[in-house]
């Protein structure tokens, strides 16, 4: 996947902006000023990837993802885990009792937000980290900082105030990355793999239970299950899951028969391989 353009939403030095550099670093990186905006390059050919955060080991799930994903041609081929190291940054001359504005991506306040009440800081919520870090070296004003990375500070001047300002040691935000294309790996024993699906569950009693129990009677574990509900309806709810398994299963395809025979509208949104930093992060499993 190396020399290919990857889209991501935010500024250079965000954090999806490092998920780029860690994972493809051969690729091109393009700045994209909404989540949207990012996969529909991929859509429209001008990226081969969209790089999205769609979980926080602190903040929990970046929900706006999950309402997008229903909308687009596209497809989950990789999972990637990226640590995250917020820094509270000020300007060359501040001190950390100088700041009495800070401004960041909401995600990053809600990680940050106890250290934020503790400095008594007023929060402000920005468009993304990096973006409120170039806000703070424009505005170039001891009394406004930001929530960042290390590479934000260097990207714009900034001086790092405070490392680590997570509440939470290691916090790590989960991305998938998304492609025109739906590749289906080999199924290989020693491997293990994800399987996603979003599904609508039938108007019947019981629907979700009769739709989840033929995982479990098939022995198949669920990493995920998400719920949201549909734009312009109070009722009409959808569901995204995370299955620990590989659609060449026989398991897996006994439960996805199961499945759609209480739920209809059920789109698969990619199978891959599962990351092997899944255990060294736990909080999102």
């Amino acid at each position: 996947m190396n020399d290919k353009v990857i889209a991501y939403q935010g500024v250079e030095g965000a954090y999806s902006h490092l998920a780029c550099k860690n994972t493809f670093p051969k690729s091109i990186s393009i700045a994209c000023e909404s989540f949207e905006k990012a996969m529909k390059l991929v859509e429209m050919k001008t990226a081969d990837f969209a790089m999205i955060p769609v979980e926080n080991s602190t903040a929990g799930r970046v929900e706006e993802i999950y309402r997008l994903i229903p909308k687009l041609s596209l497809y989950i081929v990789k999972e990637h885990f990226e640590p995250v190291n917020h820094c509270l940054l000020g300007t060359q001359d501040a001190r950390i009792e100088d700041i009495k504005y800070v401004g960041s991506h909401p995600q990053a306040l809600a990680q940050c937000y106890k250290n934020i009440i503790d400095l008594d800081l007023n929060a402000m919520a920005k468009f993304d980290t990096a973006g409120s870090a170039k806000e703070v070296s424009e505005k170039n004003d001891v009394q406004y900082g930001a929530i960042a990375s290390k590479l934000a500070a260097k990207l714009y001047n900034l001086k790092i105030l405070q490392e680590n300002f997570s509440d939470l040691a290691g916090n790590v935000t989960r991305f998938i990355i998304l492609s025109r294309d739906e590749v289906i790996p080999e199924f290989v024993a020693d491997k293990r793999y994800i399987t996603s699906v979003i599904f609508q569950v039938r108007d019947i009693p019981a629907a979700l239970f009769k739709a989840l129990g033929g995982f479990a009677t098939n022995g198949v574990n669920l990493l995920k299950l998400e719920s949201y509900s549909m734009a312009g309806s109070m009722q009409v709810s959808r569901f995204h899951i995370d299955i620990d398994a590989h659609p060449h299963e026989r398991r897996l395809k006994l439960a996805l028969e199961e499945l759609s025979f209480f739920a209809n509208k059920i789109k698969h949104l990619g199978v891959y391989e599962k990351n092997p930093l899944r255990d060294q992060y736990k909080l999102l499993q």
